[in-house]
């Protein structure tokens, strides 16, 4: 008992990143309560991704160290939701029906929308990166929170939509995990603002409407979620929270 807090942290890294990760194998149970991690590994993400664009500074100019840190967030991600929301965009762009999304959202192919959402979804991470600068080392890892912490709010509030890893990682989801996520959540926005972020209730805001507006549309559209739509879920409250911090 005393080691599964441990166990859930190891399978929160090692779901959501590809880092090498040593220590006991990871048993599928465990997973469910990986969710109240997310956000933690949500910040460790953002903080190296932002820490890779300011080294790059110090040869290349913005655009470039930009891109170069764009690619790196990937390769430790291994693009994990950038893959979700993309067969999202996939899905809920070609599919009438909600049989019909899933389909198309379990095809490994990239269609025309799956196509423009990875555009977006790159292009902005690159832009929100040139614009904030300096400030990135902060405001990036704090979008990853609240991206990852609303996977937690979406697995609570909908059941899922089909079969798949969302549907096994759901049977493990209680409350403990959306409160340690949401304890992590505060903890991590209270050590942006003694960093110096004061204007917090504007990302709050921004969070909490997309991930809102995102649980009404798939309740309505889909009845559920489904492992894609956390992912594209995760991606728009990270923009949320971007565009919140970089607002004039």
């Amino acid at each position: 008992m005393a080691w599964r807090p441990f166990m859930s942290l190891l399978a929160a890294l090692r779901f959501l990143t590809r880092m090498p990760i040593p220590g006991p194998e990871t048993r599928n149970e465990d997973l469910g309560r990986a969710v109240g991690w997310f956000p933690l590994v949500g910040a460790l993400v953002g903080l190296v991704t932002a820490g890779a664009f300011r080294l790059g500074l110090r040869w290349w100019s913005a655009p470039v160290a930009a891109v170069l840190a764009v690619a790196f967030g990937l390769l430790l991600t291994g693009g994990f939701h950038e893959d979700g929301a993309t067969d999202a965009a996939d899905g809920l762009g070609g599919g009438w029906t909600r049989e019909r999304v899933v389909e198309i959202m379990h095809d490994s192919r990239i269609g025309a929308y799956g196509a423009m959402a990875l555009w977006v979804q790159l292009s902005f991470r690159w832009a929100a990166l040139v614009a904030l600068d300096r400030r990135a080392l902060l405001a990036l890892p704090l979008a990853m929170v609240w991206g990852r912490w609303s996977v937690a709010v979406l697995l609570t509030a909908l059941p899922p939509a089909s079969q798949g890893m969302a549907a096994a990682v759901h049977q493990g989801v209680g409350r403990l995990p959306l409160v340690l996520s949401t304890l992590l959540l505060g903890l991590l926005n209270g050590v942006a603002w003694w960093l110096g972020f004061r204007d917090l209730w504007q990302p709050a805001l921004a969070a909490g409407a997309a991930v809102l507006l995102w649980v009404v549309y798939l309740k309505h559209r889909m009845g559920g979620q489904t492992g894609d739509l956390l992912g594209a879920g995760n991606q728009l409250v990270e923009a949320a929270v971007l565009l919140a911090l970089m607002a004039r």
